[in-house]
């Protein structure tokens, strides 16, 4: 990058802003990340963004970590270092002091509509989520269906979505998957 002030200068403002948006987790914020970071400044493509989420996903740890692997991808380790703390710091500092509120408040009727209203709001966040990463992830027939059989089978079944992660690799591997 040219500009690696400038750049580490968005990373920050938007990864701030997002901290606080993110309700839910990180997940809920990949939507915006990848409008950012593929729409909107252009450091990369939508399948590069969908890989570093599932490397992200596929790794222990908690799911921030996909927000690290676009700061790395952008501007290195000072990309990696800002985008964390950006992302962690800012709302870290905010829900200890919210999280104080709400235990002296824990029976209140209001703490309860807002803890209710805002279940639909983080399911809604994941779901465009999950939109986002399948359009991004699906190259053809084959990984459609893929998800489509995910989809079904964590959906319909108590079995583990394990199971269709072996199969999908075990396609890849044999070259079925384009």
């Amino acid at each position: 990058m040219k500009d690696t002030a400038g750049v580490l200068t968005t990373l920050a403002l938007h990864f701030t802003l997002l901290s606080f948006l993110a309700i839910g987790g990180a997940v809920t914020g990949l939507p915006e990340m990848h409008r950012q970071a593929v729409d909107v400044s252009h450091w990369m493509t939508s399948q590069q963004f969908a890989e570093l989420v599932a490397i992200a996903q596929a790794a222990p740890g908690p799911n921030i970590l996909v927000v690290t692997l676009i700061g790395f991808h952008v501007a290195g380790i000072a990309g990696a270092l800002v985008a964390t703390f950006c992302m962690c710091g800012p709302a870290c500092g905010v829900a200890f002091f919210i999280a104080q509120a709400f235990d002296r408040f824990r029976e209140k009727r209001w703490r309860k509509a807002i803890q209710t209203g805002l279940v639909p709001v983080s399911v809604g966040l994941i779901a465009a989520t999950a939109f986002i990463i399948t359009r991004s992830a699906d190259r053809g027939p084959a990984t459609v269906a893929i998800t489509a059989g995910t989809f079904a089978l964590t959906y319909w079944t108590r079995l583990s979505p394990l199971y269709a992660l072996g199969i999908a690799a075990a396609l890849g591997v044999a070259g079925w998957l384009s």
